[in-house]
């Protein structure tokens, strides 16, 4: 794991597969794109509001500016 950049959480809009939730909370924290993707497939399974937080980010989260 990398030390995290001083980047603002945003949606990455550039790296994104759906909306980018993922990468700009991967890209905030210094994590693995794929690796927060997997987790967060895996932690579907559980029971929980994830498809909800999913979407609540997204609606939430302001999209990347950046070209």
């Amino acid at each position: 794991m990398t030390m995290p950049a001083s980047y603002r959480l945003r949606r990455d809009t550039r790296h994104k597969m759906v909306a980018g939730v993922c990468a700009g909370i991967a890209r905030r924290y210094g994590l693995s794109r794929g690796g927060l993707r997997v987790a967060f497939l895996i932690s579907c399974v559980l029971p929980g509001p994830q498809f909800v937080a999913y979407l609540l980010l997204w609606v939430l989260m302001p999209a990347d500016d950046r070209p």
